[in-house]
Protein backbone atom coordinates (compact mmCIF):
# COMPACT_ATOMS: atom_id res chain seq x y z
CA UNK A 1 0.00 0.00 0.00
CA UNK A 2 1.42 3.41 -0.51
CA UNK A 3 2.01 5.04 2.33
CA UNK A 4 1.37 8.43 1.37
CA UNK A 5 -1.71 8.02 -0.08
CA UNK A 6 -3.27 5.31 1.33
CA UNK A 7 -3.99 3.94 -2.18
CA UNK A 8 -3.86 0.01 -3.04
CA UNK A 9 -0.97 -1.08 -5.52
CA UNK A 10 -1.98 -3.89 -7.85
CA UNK A 11 -5.27 -4.10 -6.41
CA UNK A 12 -8.75 -2.73 -7.98
CA UNK A 13 -9.85 1.08 -6.40
CA UNK A 14 -11.50 1.30 -3.81
CA UNK A 15 -15.36 2.49 -3.85
CA UNK A 16 -14.26 5.21 -0.84
CA UNK A 17 -10.56 6.31 -1.41
CA UNK A 18 -9.18 7.98 1.50
CA UNK A 19 -6.36 10.74 1.52
CA UNK A 20 -4.99 12.84 4.77
CA UNK A 21 -2.35 15.53 5.18
CA UNK A 22 -0.23 16.62 8.25
CA UNK A 23 1.17 20.22 6.33
CA UNK A 24 -0.20 23.25 8.13
CA UNK A 25 0.35 25.63 4.77
CA UNK A 26 -3.59 25.33 3.50
CA UNK A 27 -2.41 25.12 -0.03
CA UNK A 28 -0.02 22.53 0.61
CA UNK A 29 -2.43 20.10 2.19
CA UNK A 30 -5.19 20.61 0.07
CA UNK A 31 -3.13 19.74 -3.07
CA UNK A 32 -1.71 16.54 -1.29
CA UNK A 33 -5.51 16.02 -1.05
CA UNK A 34 -6.34 16.68 -4.22
CA UNK A 35 -3.62 14.20 -5.55
CA UNK A 36 -4.35 11.54 -3.06
CA UNK A 37 -8.44 11.52 -4.49
CA UNK A 38 -7.25 12.35 -8.06
CA UNK A 39 -10.38 9.69 -9.52
CA UNK A 40 -12.66 11.11 -11.93
CA UNK A 41 -14.81 8.92 -10.27
CA UNK A 42 -14.90 10.77 -7.22
CA UNK A 43 -17.32 13.04 -7.52
CA UNK A 44 -18.13 13.85 -3.81
CA UNK A 45 -15.52 15.15 -1.20
CA UNK A 46 -16.05 14.61 2.29
CA UNK A 47 -13.32 16.14 4.84
CA UNK A 48 -12.49 17.18 8.25
CA UNK A 49 -9.57 19.52 8.98
CA UNK A 50 -7.93 21.18 12.46
CA UNK A 51 -9.28 24.31 13.05
CA UNK A 52 -5.31 25.51 13.19
CA UNK A 53 -5.49 26.29 9.73
CA UNK A 54 -6.22 29.52 7.48
CA UNK A 55 -9.63 28.38 7.06
CA UNK A 56 -10.64 30.99 4.32
CA UNK A 57 -7.89 29.96 2.86
CA UNK A 58 -8.45 26.61 2.90
CA UNK A 59 -11.96 26.98 1.60
CA UNK A 60 -10.24 29.27 -1.24
CA UNK A 61 -7.88 26.57 -1.89
CA UNK A 62 -10.25 23.82 -1.34
CA UNK A 63 -12.42 24.72 -3.81
CA UNK A 64 -10.05 25.87 -6.56
CA UNK A 65 -8.56 21.85 -6.34
CA UNK A 66 -11.67 19.99 -6.19
CA UNK A 67 -13.53 22.04 -9.41
CA UNK A 68 -16.55 20.28 -10.14
CA UNK A 69 -17.23 18.28 -7.53
CA UNK A 70 -18.85 18.09 -4.34
CA UNK A 71 -16.96 19.26 -1.39
CA UNK A 72 -18.56 19.44 2.07
CA UNK A 73 -16.65 19.01 6.08
CA UNK A 74 -16.08 20.32 9.01
CA UNK A 75 -13.56 21.60 11.66
CA UNK A 76 -12.53 18.97 13.72
CA UNK A 77 -11.06 18.05 17.93
CA UNK A 78 -8.93 15.92 16.21
CA UNK A 79 -8.70 13.63 13.25
CA UNK A 80 -8.80 9.84 12.37
CA UNK A 81 -6.70 9.25 8.96
CA UNK A 82 -5.70 6.16 7.64
CA UNK A 83 -2.55 5.87 10.11
CA UNK A 84 -4.78 6.47 13.49
CA UNK A 85 -5.56 9.08 15.88
CA UNK A 86 -4.31 12.37 14.59
CA UNK A 87 -3.99 16.52 15.47
CA UNK A 88 -3.24 19.07 13.28
CA UNK A 89 -4.29 17.75 10.12
CA UNK A 90 -6.90 16.92 7.75
CA UNK A 91 -8.70 13.77 6.17
CA UNK A 92 -10.45 13.73 3.31
CA UNK A 93 -13.14 10.83 1.80
CA UNK A 94 -13.70 10.49 -1.71
CA UNK A 95 -17.00 8.72 -3.08
CA UNK A 96 -17.27 6.64 -6.28
CA UNK A 97 -20.49 7.34 -8.58
CA UNK A 98 -19.73 3.57 -9.23
CA UNK A 99 -21.48 2.63 -5.87
CA UNK A 100 -22.38 5.76 -4.36
CA UNK A 101 -24.85 8.94 -4.85
CA UNK A 102 -24.50 11.44 -2.44
CA UNK A 103 -26.49 14.98 -1.94
CA UNK A 104 -26.18 18.21 0.80
CA UNK A 105 -27.88 20.98 1.79
CA UNK A 106 -26.59 23.79 4.12
CA UNK A 107 -28.85 24.63 6.68
CA UNK A 108 -29.44 27.15 9.39
CA UNK A 109 -29.55 26.33 12.90
CA UNK A 110 -31.62 29.10 14.14
CA UNK A 111 -35.51 29.41 13.39
CA UNK A 112 -35.23 25.70 11.81
CA UNK A 113 -38.80 24.60 11.55
CA UNK A 114 -40.28 21.46 10.06
CA UNK A 115 -41.17 22.70 6.15
CA UNK A 116 -37.74 23.54 6.44
CA UNK A 117 -36.77 20.02 7.42
CA UNK A 118 -38.91 18.53 5.11
CA UNK A 119 -38.48 20.57 1.72
CA UNK A 120 -34.57 19.53 2.56
CA UNK A 121 -35.38 16.23 2.96
CA UNK A 122 -37.63 15.91 -0.26
CA UNK A 123 -34.32 18.11 -2.56
CA UNK A 124 -31.92 15.21 -0.90
CA UNK A 125 -33.94 12.23 -1.81
CA UNK A 126 -35.40 13.98 -5.49
CA UNK A 127 -31.62 14.41 -6.01
CA UNK A 128 -30.96 10.83 -5.21
CA UNK A 129 -33.44 9.43 -7.47
CA UNK A 130 -32.28 11.47 -10.37
CA UNK A 131 -28.92 9.38 -10.30
CA UNK A 132 -30.95 6.30 -9.54
CA UNK A 133 -28.15 4.25 -8.15
CA UNK A 134 -30.15 2.22 -5.70
CA UNK A 135 -33.80 2.98 -4.41
CA UNK A 136 -34.16 5.60 -1.76
CA UNK A 137 -35.63 3.13 0.83
CA UNK A 138 -33.35 0.38 2.32
CA UNK A 139 -29.90 1.51 0.51
CA UNK A 140 -29.89 5.39 1.99
CA UNK A 141 -28.49 6.76 5.67
CA UNK A 142 -28.28 10.58 6.13
CA UNK A 143 -24.91 12.54 7.99
CA UNK A 144 -24.77 15.39 9.65
CA UNK A 145 -22.16 17.84 10.51
CA UNK A 146 -23.50 20.35 12.76
CA UNK A 147 -21.57 23.66 14.84
CA UNK A 148 -20.59 21.97 17.73
CA UNK A 149 -21.32 25.03 20.12
CA UNK A 150 -24.36 26.03 18.97
CA UNK A 151 -27.30 25.77 21.59
CA UNK A 152 -29.87 24.65 18.72
CA UNK A 153 -28.07 21.25 17.70
CA UNK A 154 -31.16 19.14 20.01
CA UNK A 155 -33.87 20.78 18.44
CA UNK A 156 -32.53 21.19 15.10
CA UNK A 157 -32.11 16.94 15.09
CA UNK A 158 -35.17 16.43 16.83
CA UNK A 159 -36.92 18.54 13.83
CA UNK A 160 -34.89 16.56 11.34
CA UNK A 161 -35.20 13.56 12.63
CA UNK A 162 -38.78 13.78 12.11
CA UNK A 163 -38.34 14.85 8.48
CA UNK A 164 -36.23 11.83 8.05
CA UNK A 165 -38.61 9.53 8.96
CA UNK A 166 -37.21 5.70 8.93
CA UNK A 167 -34.15 6.62 6.87
CA UNK A 168 -30.70 6.10 9.39
CA UNK A 169 -29.30 9.29 10.44
CA UNK A 170 -25.87 10.01 12.67
CA UNK A 171 -23.38 12.22 12.59
CA UNK A 172 -21.05 14.45 14.89
CA UNK A 173 -20.57 17.75 16.45
CA UNK A 174 -17.55 20.39 14.50
CA UNK A 175 -14.99 20.99 17.27
CA UNK A 176 -12.28 23.66 17.15
CA UNK A 177 -9.30 21.76 18.80
CA UNK A 178 -10.62 21.79 22.38
CA UNK A 179 -10.35 25.75 21.82
CA UNK A 180 -14.25 26.64 22.60
CA UNK A 181 -13.93 29.49 20.77
CA UNK A 182 -15.00 28.90 16.80
CA UNK A 183 -16.46 25.36 15.58
CA UNK A 184 -17.55 25.42 11.26
CA UNK A 185 -19.02 23.13 8.82
CA UNK A 186 -18.02 23.82 5.49
CA UNK A 187 -20.17 23.44 2.40
CA UNK A 188 -20.90 25.68 -0.92
CA UNK A 189 -17.41 26.68 -0.89
CA UNK A 190 -17.07 28.27 2.73
CA UNK A 191 -16.95 27.93 5.97
CA UNK A 192 -20.15 28.43 8.10
CA UNK A 193 -20.81 29.07 11.62
CA UNK A 194 -24.57 28.16 13.57
CA UNK A 195 -25.31 26.55 10.56
CA UNK A 196 -25.37 22.39 9.77
CA UNK A 197 -24.30 20.25 6.57
CA UNK A 198 -27.25 17.19 5.79
CA UNK A 199 -25.48 14.44 3.63
CA UNK A 200 -27.88 12.15 2.12
CA UNK A 201 -25.56 8.68 1.26
CA UNK A 202 -27.47 6.62 -1.79
CA UNK A 203 -25.60 3.16 -1.92
CA UNK A 204 -25.38 -0.04 -3.25
CA UNK A 205 -23.09 -1.22 -0.35
CA UNK A 206 -24.17 -2.83 2.51
CA UNK A 207 -24.11 -0.89 5.72
CA UNK A 208 -24.75 -0.35 9.71
CA UNK A 209 -25.63 2.65 11.40
CA UNK A 210 -24.56 2.02 14.81
CA UNK A 211 -23.15 3.70 18.21
CA UNK A 212 -21.10 2.34 21.25
CA UNK A 213 -19.70 3.18 24.75
CA UNK A 214 -17.96 1.76 27.30
CA UNK A 215 -19.51 3.95 30.28
CA UNK A 216 -21.07 2.25 33.58
CA UNK A 217 -23.48 3.01 35.99
CA UNK A 218 -22.38 3.57 39.23
CA UNK A 219 -25.96 4.20 39.95
CA UNK A 220 -25.21 7.67 42.15
CA UNK A 221 -28.03 9.88 41.25
CA UNK A 222 -27.34 13.91 40.86
CA UNK A 223 -30.98 15.61 40.44
CA UNK A 224 -30.35 18.89 37.53
CA UNK A 225 -32.22 21.98 40.16
CA UNK A 226 -31.37 24.79 38.62
CA UNK A 227 -30.64 25.09 34.83
CA UNK A 228 -30.37 27.18 31.76
CA UNK A 229 -30.99 24.67 28.81
CA UNK A 230 -30.50 27.31 26.46
CA UNK A 231 -27.29 27.82 27.45
CA UNK A 232 -26.74 23.87 28.05
CA UNK A 233 -25.78 25.32 31.77
CA UNK A 234 -26.39 23.86 34.56
CA UNK A 235 -26.31 26.20 37.83
CA UNK A 236 -27.36 23.70 40.81
CA UNK A 237 -27.35 19.30 41.25
CA UNK A 238 -28.93 18.64 44.21
CA UNK A 239 -29.86 22.18 45.33
CA UNK A 240 -26.28 23.03 46.01
CA UNK A 241 -23.43 24.79 42.70
CA UNK A 242 -23.21 22.33 40.32
CA UNK A 243 -19.34 22.17 40.24
CA UNK A 244 -18.85 21.81 44.19
CA UNK A 245 -21.49 18.86 43.55
CA UNK A 246 -19.42 17.09 40.57
CA UNK A 247 -15.97 17.92 42.28
CA UNK A 248 -17.40 15.65 45.51
CA UNK A 249 -18.72 13.19 43.57
CA UNK A 250 -15.37 12.97 41.31
CA UNK A 251 -13.10 12.93 44.60
CA UNK A 252 -11.05 16.05 43.66
CA UNK A 253 -10.49 19.51 44.63
CA UNK A 254 -12.65 22.12 42.65
CA UNK A 255 -9.08 23.42 41.19
CA UNK A 256 -8.59 19.73 39.58
CA UNK A 257 -11.48 19.56 37.09
CA UNK A 258 -10.57 19.51 33.84
CA UNK A 259 -11.40 17.74 30.22
CA UNK A 260 -9.52 14.90 31.30
CA UNK A 261 -11.55 14.56 34.68
CA UNK A 262 -14.86 14.72 32.81
CA UNK A 263 -14.03 12.20 30.23
CA UNK A 264 -13.24 9.76 33.25
CA UNK A 265 -16.45 11.00 35.70
CA UNK A 266 -18.83 11.11 33.09
CA UNK A 267 -22.73 12.13 33.58
CA UNK A 268 -25.60 10.52 31.92
CA UNK A 269 -29.06 10.22 31.66
CA UNK A 270 -31.14 7.31 31.38
CA UNK A 271 -34.36 6.95 28.27
CA UNK A 272 -35.52 4.00 27.55
CA UNK A 273 -33.32 1.98 29.44
CA UNK A 274 -30.16 3.41 27.96
CA UNK A 275 -27.50 5.56 29.36
CA UNK A 276 -27.27 8.85 27.29
CA UNK A 277 -23.67 10.47 28.27
CA UNK A 278 -24.25 14.04 28.99
CA UNK A 279 -20.34 15.43 29.39
CA UNK A 280 -19.27 18.66 30.94
CA UNK A 281 -17.54 21.14 28.56
CA UNK A 282 -16.47 23.66 31.39
CA UNK A 283 -17.02 25.08 34.87
CA UNK A 284 -17.63 28.76 35.31
CA UNK A 285 -16.59 30.92 37.68
CA UNK A 286 -20.14 31.02 39.55
CA UNK A 287 -19.57 27.27 39.92
CA UNK A 288 -22.08 26.58 37.27
CA UNK A 289 -21.32 23.74 34.38
CA UNK A 290 -21.56 24.13 30.86
CA UNK A 291 -22.35 21.14 28.79
CA UNK A 292 -21.86 20.02 25.64
CA UNK A 293 -25.50 18.55 25.14
CA UNK A 294 -28.60 20.47 26.29
CA UNK A 295 -29.55 19.51 30.23
CA UNK A 296 -33.34 20.34 31.72
CA UNK A 297 -34.29 21.22 35.40
CA UNK A 298 -35.66 17.67 36.63
CA UNK A 299 -33.48 15.42 34.66
CA UNK A 300 -31.67 13.04 37.10
CA UNK A 301 -27.86 12.83 35.75
CA UNK A 302 -26.52 9.38 37.24
CA UNK A 303 -22.70 9.06 38.15
CA UNK A 304 -21.13 7.25 35.84
CA UNK A 305 -17.19 5.56 35.14
CA UNK A 306 -15.10 4.31 31.94
CA UNK A 307 -15.53 0.08 31.46
CA UNK A 308 -12.74 -1.29 28.75
CA UNK A 309 -12.29 1.17 25.92
CA UNK A 310 -10.34 -0.63 23.45
CA UNK A 311 -12.48 -4.18 24.44
CA UNK A 312 -15.68 -2.25 23.78
CA UNK A 313 -14.61 -0.77 20.36
CA UNK A 314 -13.03 -4.09 19.20
CA UNK A 315 -16.17 -6.42 20.04
CA UNK A 316 -18.80 -3.75 18.68
CA UNK A 317 -16.63 -3.83 14.92
CA UNK A 318 -16.16 -7.18 14.69
CA UNK A 319 -20.01 -7.68 15.40
CA UNK A 320 -21.05 -5.62 12.28
CA UNK A 321 -17.81 -6.67 10.46
CA UNK A 322 -19.58 -10.19 11.03
CA UNK A 323 -22.57 -8.81 8.82
CA UNK A 324 -20.71 -8.03 5.82
CA UNK A 325 -17.71 -10.23 5.41
CA UNK A 326 -15.37 -7.52 3.83
CA UNK A 327 -15.70 -4.19 4.61
CA UNK A 328 -15.23 -1.48 2.33
CA UNK A 329 -14.92 1.54 5.51
CA UNK A 330 -16.25 2.64 8.66
CA UNK A 331 -17.06 6.41 9.22
CA UNK A 332 -16.98 7.55 12.41
CA UNK A 333 -17.75 10.27 14.91
CA UNK A 334 -15.77 9.84 17.99
CA UNK A 335 -16.33 11.72 20.96
CA UNK A 336 -13.05 14.04 21.84
CA UNK A 337 -13.14 12.91 25.07
CA UNK A 338 -13.03 9.55 24.29
CA UNK A 339 -9.39 10.55 22.86
CA UNK A 340 -8.57 12.33 25.79
CA UNK A 341 -9.01 8.90 27.87
CA UNK A 342 -7.44 6.76 25.27
CA UNK A 343 -4.64 9.51 25.51
CA UNK A 344 -4.51 9.01 29.78
CA UNK A 345 -4.62 5.02 29.09
CA UNK A 346 -2.23 5.01 26.62
CA UNK A 347 -4.26 3.20 23.98
CA UNK A 348 -3.61 5.68 21.28
CA UNK A 349 -1.60 3.53 19.33
CA UNK A 350 -3.68 0.10 19.96
CA UNK A 351 -6.31 2.14 19.32
CA UNK A 352 -5.27 3.34 15.90
CA UNK A 353 -4.14 0.19 15.07
CA UNK A 354 -7.71 -1.47 15.48
CA UNK A 355 -8.96 1.24 13.18
CA UNK A 356 -6.72 0.90 11.02
CA UNK A 357 -7.51 -3.19 10.66
CA UNK A 358 -10.92 -2.09 9.92
CA UNK A 359 -10.33 0.97 8.01
CA UNK A 360 -12.27 3.50 10.29
CA UNK A 361 -11.90 7.03 9.85
CA UNK A 362 -13.46 10.14 10.67
CA UNK A 363 -13.12 12.70 13.74
CA UNK A 364 -13.15 13.98 17.26
CA UNK A 365 -16.38 15.77 18.07
CA UNK A 366 -18.14 18.00 20.23
CA UNK A 367 -21.23 15.52 20.42
CA UNK A 368 -22.55 12.47 18.43
CA UNK A 369 -25.78 12.17 16.68
CA UNK A 370 -27.69 9.33 16.14
CA UNK A 371 -31.53 9.17 14.99
CA UNK A 372 -32.52 12.49 16.25
CA UNK A 373 -30.65 12.59 19.74
CA UNK A 374 -27.47 14.13 20.88
CA UNK A 375 -24.88 12.51 23.09
CA UNK A 376 -21.47 12.36 24.04
CA UNK A 377 -18.40 10.24 24.70
CA UNK A 378 -19.73 7.63 22.71
CA UNK A 379 -18.50 6.06 19.02
CA UNK A 380 -21.24 6.53 16.51
CA UNK A 381 -20.78 6.27 12.87
CA UNK A 382 -21.64 3.70 9.84
CA UNK A 383 -20.17 0.30 8.85
CA UNK A 384 -20.04 0.21 4.89
CA UNK A 385 -19.61 -3.01 3.57
CA UNK A 386 -18.42 -4.30 -0.22
CA UNK A 387 -21.04 -4.64 -2.71
CA UNK A 388 -21.05 -7.77 -4.01
CA UNK A 389 -19.17 -8.33 -7.60
CA UNK A 390 -22.99 -9.01 -9.97
CA UNK A 391 -24.56 -5.85 -7.85
CA UNK A 392 -21.41 -4.05 -8.74
CA UNK A 393 -21.08 -4.67 -12.68
CA UNK A 394 -25.16 -4.24 -12.54
CA UNK A 395 -24.45 -0.64 -11.43
CA UNK A 396 -21.72 -0.07 -14.06
CA UNK A 397 -23.86 -0.84 -16.77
Amino acid sequence: MDQETGKESGLESPLIEVASSIHNDAAKAAAELAAGLDRPDLEFVLFFCSASYDLPELAKEMESRFVGRKVVGCTTSGEITERGYSKNSILALGFSNRAFTLESELLPLDNFSLNQAQACVAELVNGCNQRGIAPVAGNSFVLTLIDGLSPKEELFLAILNAALGKIPHFGGSAGDDVNLAYTHVYCNGSFHSDSAVVVMVNTICPFEVFTTHHIKSLDQKLVVTEADSDKRRVYELNAEPAALVYAREAGLPLEELQPEVYALHPLAVLIGGEYYIRSIQKVNDDLSLDFYCAVDCGIVLTAMEPGDLYTSVEAKLTELQQQFGETEMVLGCDCFLRELESDKRDLHDKLSRLYKRFRLVGFNTYGEQLNGVHMNQTLTGVMIGKPGSQVLEDADE
